[in-house]
C-alpha cells in the first residue's frame, strides 16, 4: 500500500492522534505534538551499504514504516527520509575483498536494500540521500563548526571539540569525565597526540593512499560517519525536525554526536522527539557473525518464513523492547498469521460470491476501530492493537474455512460480516500487514545447529503415528491458531482474555502448559 493511498484513507478518521511516545531524550512518555500542526516530519538512520540487510534491520525498519502508517492514517502530512551511508571503512574493505569499487559495492547493495523493502512491505521514503550526494551539505557543515571554535584541523583531519559542547552527553546519560577515565589504554598515544580530548570524533578524514577521496578546504579526503546524517537531516528537513529514528546502538556514539555538532552549528534543537528500537538477539544471544546465529531477510525468507510472517512476529513485541528470534516464536507466529491470513484473503477469494464490494467503504467507527487507536496511541503498542486483529478476525477466518471446504454462506451472515472484514483490512494495513496469496505453512529458519523444522510436516507425521484422520489435524491447527491468539493477549497485556482463550479450550478439552521461553504446549485431556 503506497503512503499516499494511507493518507487518503486516514482524511476520513477526522481526529487529530493522541499519540504518546516514550523519549529517549527525555526518558519520559510524551503527548507527540509537531513542530507544524498537521505535518510530520521524520528521519531515520539507513544503512550502510557494505552488506545484505539482516534481521536487526528487518526489526527496526518494520517498526518505523508502522509508526508512518500510523500517522498518515490519523491525518498527518508526513515527510520521512531515510539516508544511504555509501561512503565508510565497512565498504572499503569489502570492495578491497572483492577487487571491486566502493561505487560497485554500494549501488549492488542499495538495489538489494529496496527489494528486501518491498518484499517486507515497508513503505519508500519520501527521499533517500546517499552522503556521496551531500558532500557540499557536509563540508559547509565542517566550516562552520570550524568557524564557532567547535572543531579543529589537525594535518587534513577534522575533530569535533566535544568538549566546546556543554549538552554533550544528554541523549546516552554519559559523563565525559568517567568516559576519559574509562577510556585509559584504549585509546593509541598517536591518536590522543592528535586529538584535544579522547573522545574528540572525526568530521572529516585525510586521504589515505589507495582510497577514493574527494576535495576539500583541509585537503583531499572523506567525511566521518556521523557528520553525514547532520548535513543530510539539515539539508533534507532543517535545523530541527519532529522525531528522529533508529536502533538503541546508534544512541551513543552516533546520535549523541550528531545532535552535538548540529546543534552547535545552529543553537537549534536537532530533533524533538527521539525514538530508538530495541535490539534483536537469537535463541537469548546477542546476533553476530562470529557467534554463527546472523541472518539476512532474504536467507529468512528463502528459508520459507513469509514476509508477513516476519511482520507479524516483529509486532507482537513492543518497539523498545529487545526481540528474540527462536525457532519456536517464528514457528507460533507463522501459525498465527496463517488464520489472519485466511480472514485477511477472504474478500479477495469469496467477495463475489458473498456479494461483498470490491473495496472497503467508509470506515466503521466501532468499538473495536477505537481500541485499536487507543492501543496505537499508547506508545505504539502494536501487540496490543494485533489482539484487536485477531479477535476481528475469529469468526472471517470461521467462515474462509468453511467457504475451502465447499461450504455456503447464509446471506444474513454474509451481509453482517463484510463490515468487519472491510474494518480488518483497513486495520491491519495500518500495520502493513496484508493478504499473501500462496499457500502458507508454518515454516521456520532453524538458528541452532538443529535442522529446520515446519509445523505442517511436523503436524502431518505426528497425525501419522497417532492414527489420526485429516479431521483431527485441522483441528491441531486450529487449537495452534487460539494459542497464536492467547500469545498476543498476553503481549498486550490482556489477561483477560488470555484466560478467557485457556478456558474455552479447556472445555475443547484441551489443555494448555506454559513454559519459558514464551513457548506454549497442549495435550487432549
Amino acid at each position: 500500500m503506497h503512503a499516499s493511498t494511507v493518507r487518503s484513507r486516514a482524511l476520513t478518521t477526522g481526529r487529530p492522534v493522541t499519540l504518546r511516545l516514550t523519549n529517549t531524550l527525555t526518558r519520559r512518555t510524551e503527548p507527540f505534538e509537531p513542530l507544524v500542526p498537521g505535518q510530520v516530519s521524520l528521519y531515520c538512520c539507513g544503512v550502510t551499504v557494505y552488506d545484505l540487510c539482516h534481521l536487526g534491520h528487518a526489526r527496526s525498519y518494520i517498526v518505523w514504516d508502522v509508526l508512518r502508517r500510523y500517522l498518515l492514517w490519523s491525518g498527518y502530512a508526513v515527510t520521512f527520509v531515510q539516508n544511504y551511508t555509501d561512503i565508510d571503512d565497512k565498504i572499503l574493505r569489502r570492495a578491497a575483498e572483492e577487487g571491486s569499487s566502493m561505487e560497485a559495492v554500494s549501488e549492488r547493495n542499495i538495489e538489494a536494500f529496496r527489494v528486501d523493502m518491498a518484499a517486507l512491505n515497508i513503505l519508500p521514503p519520501d527521499r533517500m540521500p546517499r552522503a556521496t550526494g551531500s558532500l557540499d551539505a557536509i563540508r559547509a557543515l565542517i566550516a562552520e563548526l570550524e568557524a564557532k571554535g567547535a572543531a579543529y584541523s589537525v594535518e587534513g583531519d577534522v575533530y569535533f571539540a566535544v568538549m566546546q559542547h556543554a549538552g554533550y552527553g544528554k541523549l546516552s546519560g554519559r559523563d565525559l569525565g568517567e568516559q576519559q577515565q574509562n577510556a585509559e589504554g584504549r585509546v593509541s598515544q598517536a591518536e590522543e597526540a592528535r586529538k584535544r580530548h579522547p573522545f574528540d570524533f572525526a568530521l572529516w578524514k585525510a586521504a589515505k593512499p589507495g582510497e577514493p577521496s574527494f576535495p576539500s578546504p583541509w585537503g583531499a579526503g572523506r567525511p566521518g560517519w556521523h557528520i553525514e546524517c547532520s548535513a543530510m537531516v539539515r539539508e533534507e528537513l532543517g535545523d530541527t525536525i519532529d522525531i528522529h529514528l533508529g536502533g538503541a546502538d546508534l544512541i551513543f556514539p552516533h546520535h549523541e554526536n550528531e545532535i552535538a555538532q548540529s546543534e552547535a552549528a545552529t543553537g537549534q534543537e536537532l530533533a524533538r522527539t527521539w525514538l530508538h528500537n530495541g535490539m534483536v538477539n537469537v535463541g537469548g544471544e546477542k546476533m553476530s557473525k562470529s557467534l554463527g546465529n546472523f541472518t539476512t531477510i532474504r536467507a529468512l525468507l528463502a528459508s520459507g518464513v513469509s514476509p508477513m510472517t516476519l511482520r507479524l512476529f516483529v509486532l507482537q513485541a513492543h518497539y523498545r523492547k529487545p526481540l528474540d528470534f527462536t525457532d519456536q516464536a517464528l514457528e507460533a507466529a507463522a501459525t498465527g498469521w496463517k488464520g489472519l491470513n485466511a480472514a485477511l484473503g477472504l474478500g479477495q477469494r469469496f467477495g463475489t460470491a458473498l456479494g461483498w464490494p470490491a473495496s472497503g467503504g467508509a470506515p466503521n467507527p466501532g468499538e473495536a476501530r477505537q481500541r485499536f487507536r487507543a492501543a496505537m496511541d499508547d506508545d505504539l503498542n502494536t501487540a496490543a492493537a494485533l489482539a484487536v486483529l485477531f479477535e476481528l478476525a475469529r469468526p472471517l477466518k470461521a467462515l474462509a474455512n468453511r467457504l475451502e471446504r465447499g461450504d455456503t454462506a447464509r446471506s444474513e451472515e454474509a451481509a453482517e460480516l463484510a463490515p468487519r472484514w472491510q474494518e480488518l483490512v483497513e486495520l491491519a494495513g495500518v500495520l502493513g500487514l496484508m493478504a499473501e496469496n500462496r499457500k502458507l505453512g508454518a515454516t521456520v529458519v532453524t538458528f541452532s545447529s538443529a535442522a529446520a523444522t515446519s509445523a505442517e510436516a511436523g503436524t502431518s507425521e505426528a497425525a501419522t503415528k497417532a492414527g489420526k484422520t485429516a479431521d483431527d489435524t485441522a483441528d491441531d491447527t486450529a487449537i495452534l491458531e487460539r494459542i497464536a491468539e492467547r500469545q498476543a493477549a498476553k503481549a498486550a497485556r490482556d489477561f483477560a482474555s488470555a484466560d478467557r482463550i485457556r478456558a474455552e479450550l479447556k472445555q475443547q478439552g484441551v489443555e494448555l502448559i506454559d513454559k519459558p521461553g514464551g513457548v506454549t504446549d497442549w495435550i487432549r485431556s
